[in-house]
This record gives structure tokens, C-alpha cells and sequence, in this order.
């Protein structure tokens, strides 16, 4: 039965169970949950040939055989069977494959295959977050049949082209523009066509990566400008009486203020969701233009929708029923054999990588996806006491900037190597200007040989980079297509300075994402500055 099929049958409290009981779960109930699933999978897992080719001939009887036998993972380990997409040899028959992108440059994109009960899963999971999404405390929600959605997603075979289809399959909520006719338009064309059906009939929620959703809403302003395609003067006839009453009493309220019409002078959302990398960068934003607060979720190609915030706003809970969850704290990373905590094991304050065993047939056994979160709260074992997580960042070998890319330390030797700039030493960070936005920070020193021949300033150098980048990842075009920004900022270091730097601290500095107290000792070596043109 459908979830809007429901609505005229149970009650509030009783549907809200259904779907977010998991909140008032006590920390035994949650891991008995985990336990119990685990060896469902792993006893469908063990037998398959893709858990074989990973576990060998070791017997896996239990939660203690499978974190002494079950190796972490990466990508690389299921590549021959998932990039072949060789169905006969996972655990359990996929319905559909989802991709996303890999290693910019080096691997173009990765796919994850996604089961019957994974899907149902998922589905009941993006229900529970947008009920609580809409609410404003435990067994409240605000959400009814023929609701609209603007849509900000990604269309399949992205893991958020899979929204539309699992949330329709709940509830008759109108997306604007529709699914099929959105997946054929282009970002632009998407807003305009979003905003002008908004016009006609509201809004009631916001759905997309935090990045995303940001740069859409900041579209809005076009609407008080008389060339824009969605100028409300030329489009006055068709919208919603309703929307003519707000816009009436907002124009006194704007020129009061001497401000640009925001997207809650017209539209009051019931909910608003974030998904993706830095997210952090934009909600207080999200909230002054919508009214409405967002609450962030967690999902990935690879484990689907695990986590949610819910009506407090105040970190992450993982639901138990999608993943089993590790935790991999910071001093065993790089350990041959690291110690992994279980979710009833996390410390309050500390920051770990996640380390997920994906359940209900799924191909990912204790695998490292590449994300850290913080635990912000530990359970003290009550009910409603689950641990909750604030997300922090990818792992310190990749930098991705607003959830669009994966640049690592071979992608960025490899657009070195093809640029033929000469480049011998360089470091890169992510970093936040001072609007709070990510960037890549790439710290360069030139070959000394090349100071005498070549007149090379930064802003050659940022556009080399910036092609190669281009040309290698194709997701690093679409920060600046779709979002309008530039990520990459490059620092020329004078000759000299990493080697002083060498000589003072030893030779360990890590190319990516080094402390940032690492960066400022660079910076102090250098012998001698230039001034480039």
C-alpha cells in the first residue's frame, strides 16, 4: 500500500512509526537490527563469486569471522565484476545499475548495482526524511497528495534521478518541471520551466544537492528583472492567484527594504532537503532565501540513502536498515590491519571514516566510500538516543568541491605531466573564501631552468590547469556551466621554497591536502619572492 494510500487510514503517529521508528529505537534494538541483517547478507555475500574473490576460502559464521576476515574494501576490488556489470556473480539479481563518477581523469565513472530490497529500502528511507523534513517534532509531518517539488536533481542514471521515481511510488507529488520532460532539458532551461509551473500552482518543496539548490535559488533573482524568461510582468496572466496576492504585498516589502525579491516572498516551502559535499557552505543562505531551514541527508551511488537529520536539524542519524556501519578512526587509516568501532563504540567528538557493508543484496562489503564524519553525539544507551553525525568531508586524498568532483594526486600529476608547464613541486587544498565557498588551492614551484626562458605568470598557469582539468574530468566543467564558479586558485611559490622547507621539517609533506599549518610552514620557507605578470 502506498504511503498516500495510507494517509486516510492510520493515524499520524501511527504512520510516523512506520516510517521513523527507528528514532525511538534503544542502541541494543538498533545493533540487534545491524547484527541481524549483516548475516542475512553476508551468508547470500560469502557464497557469491564476487564475495569469494575477495574472502577466498575463509567460512564466515558470525559478526567476529566476518571484521577478521572480511577485508576492507575500495572500488578496485569489485571493478572487474560491477564495470562488466556481471550479474551472475554478485549476491542477489540487480533491477537497475547506477553510475556516477570514479577518479576524474583516471577511471571516467563507477557503477552500483541496486536489488529489489535495496530499492524498497531506499524508498521508505527517502519517505521517512522528507516527513521529517516537514515537521516540527516527534510524529509531526506536513505532507499531502499533489504536492510539488522543484526539481534541482540530476537525472538517472545518477543515484538522485532515482528520487522522483521512489518518492512517486509513495505519493502523487508533481515535480516541476515533470521527470520525463526535465531529464531532456538543459540546467537552465530546468529553473526556468521549475520556477514559471511555481508561478502557476506554489511550491512546496526543494530537493538537490546543497551546491545545487543554492545556485538555483539564486536564479530566482531573475525574476524581478523585466529581460529575464521568467519575468513575473510578462507571466502575471498565468500564475496562481494566491502568488499574486504574495508578490503584491512582497513588491511594498522589497522596496521598503530596498532588496531583490527572494524566493519565500512567493513560495512558502513545507520542507527543504540537502544532499552532497559542503552543504555546510550553504544553509544559512538556503534558509534567508526560502524561510525554511534545510535538513541534510546522506547518500551515495554505493550505499544508497543512509542517514538523515530530522526536525531539530542537528546531525545525522543512520538508518539501520541500510548499510551495517564501521567506523575507521583517524590513527588506523593507514594501518595494515586498522580496528574498526561499531556504531554502539563511537566517542562523542571524534571523526572517523565510514566504512559501510552494504545490506539486502548488495555488492559492498565493508567498503571504504571515501566520506568522514564526525560524531556529535554519542548514544548513553536510552531510547531516542542514537548517535548522530555532522558530515565533514571526503577523505583527505580526494578534493571535491560542492559535490562535483574527485580530484586526487594522479589527476592533477597527469594534467601537470600533459600541460608540460614546468612544475617540480606542488601541493593542493581545499579551501573556503571568505563567502564561505570551496575551492582548490594549488601551490606551485616552477623549475629553476624555466625561470631564464619562459615569462610564465598565474594566470597562464591557472588557465593551463584549468584546460587539462577540463579536459580529464568532466564534472569539473560543470562548476563553472551549472554553477558559475571557478575552483581553482594557484599560488607561485618562489624557487627554493620547497626545498627550504625540506630541509627544516624533513621531507614528508603530503601533495594532498596537507595540515593547514603545513601549508603556513611552507609559505615561511620561501627564500626569495616574484612578482608574476
Amino acid at each position: 500500500m502506498r504511503f498516500q494510500d495510507k494517509l486516510g487510514i492510520e493515524t499520524k503517529k501511527s504512520l510516523w512509526k512506520e516510517y521513523c521508528g527507528f528514532l525511538d529505537l534503544s542502541m541494543t534494538e538498533y545493533m540487534n537490527i545491524q547484527k541481524r541483517l549483516l548475516i542475512e547478507q553476508i551468508s547470500i555475500w560469502s557464497k557469491c563469486d564476487l564475495g569469494k574473490s575477495i574472502i577466498k576460502d575463509k567460512q564466515i559464521n558470525s559478526l567476529e569471522d566476518f571484521r577478521r576476515y572480511v577485508p576492507l574494501t575500495t572500488y578496485e576490488d569489485y571493478a572487474p565484476y560491477l564495470l562488466s556489470k556481471q550479474s551472475s556473480c554478485l549476491p542477489d539479481t540487480p533491477l537497475m545499475w547506477i553510475q556516477t563518477t570514479w577518479e576524474g581523469g583516471i577511471h571516467p565513472l563507477k557503477v552500483a548495482p541496486y536489488t529489489k530490497g535495496m530499492l524498497e529500502t531506499f524508498q521508505k528511507n527517502t519517505m521517512a526524511s522528507f516527513m521529517l523534513a516537514t515537521g516540527k517534532g516527534r510524529y509531526d509531518y506536513d505532507i499531502e497528495i499533489a504536492d510539488s517539488m522543484l526539481y534541482a536533481l540530476a537525472p538517472l542514471p545518477y543515484a538522485s534521478g532515482l528520487l522522483p521515481v521512489l518518492f512517486q511510488n509513495e505519493i502523487d507529488v508533481q515535480f516541476l518541471p515533470p521527470v520525463d520532460q526535465a531529464a531532456k532539458m538543459t540546467f537552465k532551461e530546468r529553473n526556468v520551466l521549475g520556477f514559471k509551473m511555481g508561478l502557476k500552482q506554489d511550491i512546496n518543496y526543494l530537493f538537490g544537492l546543497g551546491s545545487v539548490t543554492y545556485f538555483v535559488s539564486k536564479s530566482f533573482a531573475s525574476l524581478n528583472q523585466s529581460s529575464s524568461s521568467i519575468s513575473l510582468k510578462d507571466t502575471m496572466m498565468s500564475i496562481s492567484p494566491k502568488i499574486i496576492m504574495r508578490y503584491l504585498v512582497a513588491k511594498k516589502k522589497c522596496k521598503k527594504e530596498n532588496r531583490n525579491l527572494i524566493p519565500k516572498d512567493l513560495f512558502h516551502l513545507k520542507g527543504m532537503v540537502v544532499a552532497g559535499t559542503d552543504n555546510a557552505c550553504y544553509k544559512k543562505d538556503l534558509e534567508e532565501m526560502w524561510g525554511v531551514y534545510p535538513v541534510e541527508i546522506f547518500a551515495g551511488t554505493e550505499p544508497t540513502l543512509i542517514g538523515t537529520e530530522t526536525w531539530e536539524r542537528n546531525g545525522l542519524y543512520f538508518f539501520p536498515d541500510s548499510c551495517f556501519y564501521e567506523f575507521l578512526p583517524l590513527n588506523q587509516r593507514k594501518e595494515k590491519n586498522p580496528i574498526t568501532l561499531l556504531m554502539d563504540e563511537v566517542v562523542q567528538g571524534e571523526t572517523y571514516e565510514i566504512v559501510l557493508t552494504v545490506l539486502k543484496g548488495g555488492a559492498f562489503c565493508r567498503y571504504r566510500v571515501g566520506d568522514m564524519y564526525r560524531c556529535v553525539s554519542a548514544s548513553n544507551g536510552k531510547s531516542g538516543e542514537l548517535p548522530r553525525f555532522e558530515y565533514v568531508d571526503r577523505v583527505p586524498e580526494v578534493i571535491d568541491i560542492a559535490g562535483f568532483t574527485r580530484i586526487t594526486e594522479k589527476t592533477i600529476d597527469n594534467a601537470i605531466q600533459l600541460s608540460k608547464l614546468p612544475i617540480s613541486y606542488w601541493v593542493a587544498k581545499k579551501e573556503f573564501n571568505e563567502e564561505n565557498r570551496p575551492y582548490m588551492h594549488v601551490y606551485v614551484q616552477l623549475d629553476k631552468g624555466s625561470l631564464a626562458n619562459t615569462a610564465i605568470s598565474k594566470q597562464v598557469l591557472h588557465d593551463c590547469l584549468t584546460v587539462y582539468f577540463k579536459y580529464m574530468d568532466s564534472d569539473y566543467q560543470d562548476l563553472k556551466k551549472i554553477l558559475g564558479i571557478d575552483p581553482l586558485l594557484i599560488t607561485v611559490l618562489p624557487c627554493g621554497t620547497f626545498e627550504n622547507y625540506h630541509r627544516r621539517y624533513g621531507p614528508k609533506l603530503n601533495k594532498m591536502n596537507p595540515d593547514a599549518a603545513k601549508i603556513q610552514a611552507l609559505l615561511a620557507c620561501k627564500e626569495s619572492f616574484y612578482e608574476w605578470i
